[in-house]
Parts: structure tokens; C-alpha cells; sequence
């Protein structure tokens, strides 16, 4: 989205118009970097969503339902001091930037009416949300930025508020198309890329947009001969642009919005087109699944890090134990030596470094070298060799069952990083995250944000071409839920052999394009979603078991019947129900 200066002047027209008079009623902050305000305003009541988020800052009116922590943070509760019960004067735009301004009638610290400023700053990862009086002294911000952090400009509670280093830039409110003209005298290139460096505000894509209009092509050079008409044009085009307010968000071709404007940009013709009545409901719609996302891959980081450090671990350990199997091929080597050496002491001479013997395990009994230890007896030497098998067998046996534990283990881990990635809110993480945790991999988190009840997670939900549901666990306790909750009729289906869903047809005998479907889904959900001919077992619910004491998510199943199929994710994005598209 182009959330550049330019659009963000529409935007605090939008929330200026409807928040004329509004009151402050509730004030919340479920992110660290994201304030929400609860809003009377005349005849209804609105949340004014403000983010410093550094891919996603913006100010908006949302109806977006967000989870809030037990603990409320320091700036909420200072927010919740000085702003709860205060009234909105105005919602303004600085100097045509990024920075937006709620000013607002709040009290000081006596109880005396004052004036109180949140200004929300959309700049990247320099986004902030910034509380300051009518001095201009700063009471608090989302982020702090001390000394050591920027040396130009520093935002801490007691410190003057500033404003960040303004561009030399031409305004675009009012803007002098002489003036523009004599700035681009001179240039050449892309007129794009020059409009974006000399008018305040512009982002690549509205410059873009503006050289289609003013030129007749986004991608027009510069051209001195008319640039006196094209500058004419560019100053009508801002100057108009309040009353083309028309808000879309463009999707791509698998439906997913890639991007919002305040009006339609010719620019972005060849993407689907949807209209919305304001710019903050076309930024719900964007917003609302690209936020979950962001933030659950975010949330996700330190999870998915200590399972590649334990799923490393775990193959240096399988790596060990596999060796220490194959050094054990040469056990009986040990053992038949050391017979031959029993049988033949007499022959032996005492202090030898070597001695040839017949091999009678051999069908041709052909010599066999042995080396022996010249300070040792015969006797000793034959003992020695026993030894060596003994401890070898001892090494194999125990390599073989901790082998087995490790790949079970590896299994397992793997399974939890493709159930990492099939996360789609928070509810998904925290289930693998409390079952980490009850498996020691992760230490009991001391945030209460996560001890905070969050509603129970649900899987993914298809209907199959003959209108069977198809259901599909984002991870093991997910998957238990849904295996061991469904009819005993209806199918089970699982990734041969690999870590991946539990999926489940519902309804007794499905038709073959719905069992085909289903395996299908089983096989895109799993660790062989790269592959083809993916191996799938599918058997009815009742005869799947979960054996006492295994990990969460490992059943034993019988009776099953093995399908081939390639994962096609288009077709599942094809098959999705509509509330999980």
C-alpha cells in the first residue's frame, strides 16, 4: 500500500470529518507498538486503531477484534490516565508528512484541563506513537529512543517533543506548478522518480499513478518541452484528489489483497478490484490477515529457532549412534578371532605381533591374519578380542534402541516446524508452544500476555467437489482434537510415513473424488508437500488408537488402504470453505 504522506492527508480528513467532538471511552494496547482508543462519537461509536508497527504503521477506524494482555503496558496505563473520558478537537496532517496529529482536551497531573497530543509517526521502522502536553514535553511513547540509539533525536518521558528532520520538498496542498517546473528544469530520467524526490509525501507508487495522468505514462521521462502543461497537470491532479476519494484494495489472482489506494489507480488495472465506503474499512480488509500473519511469523521466530537447534542436535546425535553401528559390523570379527586364538594357544609362540591361523568359519578355511598385543599372553590375547565383541555388541544394542529414539524424536520435531508454519493465529501457536513446554524443548513463559485464555484454535476447513467437509489439524493437538472427536465412520487420512495433518472426511462411504481430494490435502499438508506421488493411508476414525503415554499428535492405525497423489495447492485454495479462504 502506498501509505505515504499523500495518503495519509485523506486519511486524517477521513477520521477528522467523523471524529468532530468523539470522546475517549476505552483505551487498550494488545501490541507493544499498537494503541486502541474506544470512541464515542456523535450517534455511534467507532476504535481508532493507531500502529507503530514498522511494516504496517497507520491510524484507522477498525472492527477488527484484537486480543489485550492481562497486564496492561506502562503507556496504556498512562493513556488510560490522561486521555480516558477527553474529548477529540482535531485530526491533522504535518507539513504534508508522515506524521499524523490527535489532538485532544485532557487534564495534567493536578486534574487541570490541558491540552494532550498523540501523534503517530509512519515511518518505517522509525514508527512511533509519541504522548506529549501542551509544552511540548514528552509523557510517554511506544518506543523510547535514548541517546545511544539515535544521536539526532532522542523521544523520552521529560524531554521536548521534535519533530523529525523535515526534506526539502515542495508541499503538495496549494502546490505552484511554476515552482515544481523551475525544480525539474534540469532533471532528466524517469518524471516519476523526480516528483517523488521534489513534492512532500509521495510514495514510488503515487508518483507513478500522478506520471500516468500528468504525462499519459507511468513510466514517462521527463520532457522539457512540456513541462510547463505536465506541471500544470501534476498541481490538478493533487488538487482534486479530496473529491476522487473512492477506496479499493486489489487482490491478486489467488485472492489474497496486495494492495489498497484511496481511489482507483490506473496504474494497478491488471490486479481484481473491490470498492470500499472508506479508506479505513479498505485497510481492515487488507490489514486484518496480513497483520495475523506478520505477527504470528513474528511470534513464531523464537519457537521455530529452538526447534532447529534441537532438530540439529538431534541429528548429530542420530549421526553418532549410526556410526557406532556400523563400527559394530566388525563385532563378530572380534568374536571368531578370539576363538580361533582359544583354540590354537599351543601354536601361538609369546611374544608375537601376528599370527595367521586357519579360519574354520570359513568354507575354504583360508588363513586369517590377527593382530595380537606382543606383551600379552596367548590366553590374554583371545580375552581381549572377547572383550572387544563384548563391548561392541553392547555399543550396537544400545546405539540401536537410542537410534531408534532419535529419528522417533527427529519425527517429531520436524512435525512441530511444519506445524509452525501451518500457524494462523495466535491460538495455533500458543497450543504447540504449551506443548513444547510440557515436553521441556521451552522454558514456561513469564509473559502474561501468553497466559492470557485465548479462544480455542480451529483446523482447516474444505469442502471436497461432492460437497464432503474435509477437515485438516494445524498441529498435534489440533490433530488429536479433531481425530478422536470424529464419527468412527468417518475417514482418516495421514502422510505415509512422514510428519503432516490429521485430516478427516466426514460422512460414511465418500465418493472417490472426495477420498482423492482428501489425500490430496493429507499430502500439501505434510512434509512432502514439495513432492509427487506423495504416499497417503486413509482407514474409517474407529480404527485409529493413540497408545498410552505416546507423544501428542502419534496414533497406530489398521485396516488402512494407501493412495498416490501430488499436492496441488491451487486446488486447495480452490476447495477452501469460504470463512478459511
Amino acid at each position: 500500500m502506498p501509505m505515504d504522506g499523500f495518503t495519509l492527508g485523506l486519511i486524517a480528513r477521513e477520521l477528522d470529518d467523523a471524529m468532530q467532538g468523539a470522546r475517549i471511552d476505552k483505551v487498550t494496547q494488545p501490541e507493544a507498538d499498537e494503541i486502541l482508543l474506544g470512541l464515542r462519537c456523535p450517534g455511534v461509536s467507532r476504535v481508532l486503531l493507531l500502529s507503530a508497527n514498522a511494516g504496517a504503521a497507520r491510524a484507522q477506524f477498525t472492527s477488527v477484534k484484537r486480543a489485550n494482555p492481562l497486564e496492561p503496558p506502562a503507556f496504556c496505563m498512562l493513556l488510560r490516565k490522561r486521555a480516558a473520558g477527553c474529548r477529540i478537537r482535531r485530526v491533522s496532517q504535518f507539513m504534508g508528512d508522515r506524521i499524523l496529529d490527535f489532538v485532544f482536551e485532557g487534564t495534567d497531573e493536578l486534574g487541570d484541563p490541558c491540552e494532550l497530543t498523540l501523534t503517530c509517526e509512519c515511518m518505517g521502522r522509525h514508527s512511533n506513537l509519541i504522548l506529549y502536553d501542551q509544552n511540548g514535553r514528552i509523557l510517554e511513547s511506544a518506543r523510547r529512543v535514548p541517546a545511544d540509539v539515535s544521536s539526532v533525536r532522542q523521544v523520552l518521558p521529560g524531554l521536548l517533543y521534535e519533530r523529525p528532520p523535515m526534506q526539502d520538498k515542495l508541499q503538495r496542498d496549494g502546490l505552484d506548478p511554476a515552482a515544481l517546473a523551475a525544480r525539474l528544469q534540469g532533471e532528466d530520467g524517469l518524471l516519476r522518480k523526480a516528483l517523488a524526490r521534489q513534492i512532500m509525501g509521495l510514495s514510488e507508487q503515487t508518483a507513478e499513478e500522478l506520471s500516468l495522468y500528468a504525462a499519459g505514462d507511468g513510466e514517462a521521462l521527463i520532457d522539457p518541452a512540456r513541462l510547463d502543461e505536465v506541471c500544470a497537470r501534476v498541481a490538478e491532479w493533487l488538487a482534486s484528489a479530496q473529491d476522487r476519494v473512492d477506496p479499493v484494495v486489489y487482490y491478486d489472482e489467488s485472492g489474497t489483497p496486495v494492495e489498497i489506494c484511496a481511489f482507483p489507480y490506473g496504474t494497478r488495472s491488471h490486479f481484481q478490484m473491490r470498492r470500499f465506503p472508506t479508506i479505513s474499512e479498505a485497510m481492515d480488509e487488507y490489514y486484518s490477515v496480513r497483520d495475523d500473519i506478520q505477527r504470528v511469523f513474528q511470534k513464531a521466530t523464537a519457537i521455530r529457532h529452538v526447534l532447529r537447534r534441537n532438530i540439529e542436535r538431534c541429528e548429530k546425535k542420530l549421526a553418532i549412534r549410526l556410526q557406532t553401528l556400523k563400527d559394530a559390523e566388525h563385532m563378530e570379527e572380534y568374536r571368531i578371532k578370539g576363538e580361533l586364538l582359544n583354540a590354537s594357544i599351543a601354536q601361538i609362540p609369546r611374544g608375537a605381533k601376528s599370527v595367521s591361523l586357519p579360519n574354520w568359519y570359513d568354507e575354504n578355511c583360508a588363513l586369517i591374519e590377527i593382530a595380537l598385543d606382543e606383551s600379552m599372553s596367548p590366553a590374554r590375547n583371545a580375552q581381549r578380542y572377547f572383550k572387544l565383541y563384548q563391548k561392541a555388541r553392547n555399543a550396537a544394542s544400545l546405539a540401536e534402541k537410542q537410534a531408534a529414539e532419535s529419528r522417533e524424536e527427529l519425527s517429531y520435531l520436524e512435525g512441530q516446524l511444519a506445524n509452525l508454519e501451518k500457524s494462523a493465529d495466535e491460538a495455533d501457536l500458543q497450543e504447540i508452544r504449551a506443548e513444547l513446554e510440557k515436553l521441556g524443548y521451552v522454558s514456561a513463559s513469564r509473559n502474561r500476555r501468553q497466559m492470557k485464555a485465548l479462544p480455542q484454535s480451529r483446523p482447516m476447513r474444505f469442502l471436497s467437489s461432492g460437497g464432503r467437509e474435509i477437515l485438516v489439524g494445524k498441529n498435534n493437538v489440533q490433530n488429536e482434537r479433531l481425530t478422536f472427536s470424529a464419527a468412527p465412520t468417518d475417514r482418516w487420512l495421514h502422510a505415509k510415513d512422514m510428519p503432516g495433518s490429521h485430516v478427516i472426511l466426514r460422512g460414511p462411504d465418500p465418493d472417490e473424488q472426495s477420498v482423492r481430494e482428501a489425500a490430496m490435502l493429507a499430502a500439501l499438508y505434510s512434509k512432502g508437500a514439495a513432492s509427487s506421488n506423495v504416499p497417503v493411508d486413509m482407514t474409517e476414525r474407529r480404527f485409529v488408537k493413540k497408545p498410552s503415554g505416546a507423544k501428542p499428535g502419534f496414533v497406530t492405525f489398521t485396516h488402512q488402504t494407501t493412495f498416490y497423489v501430488t499436492p496441488d495447492a491451487d486446488k486447495a485454495r480452490a476447495l477452501a470453505a469460504p470463512e478459511t479462504r
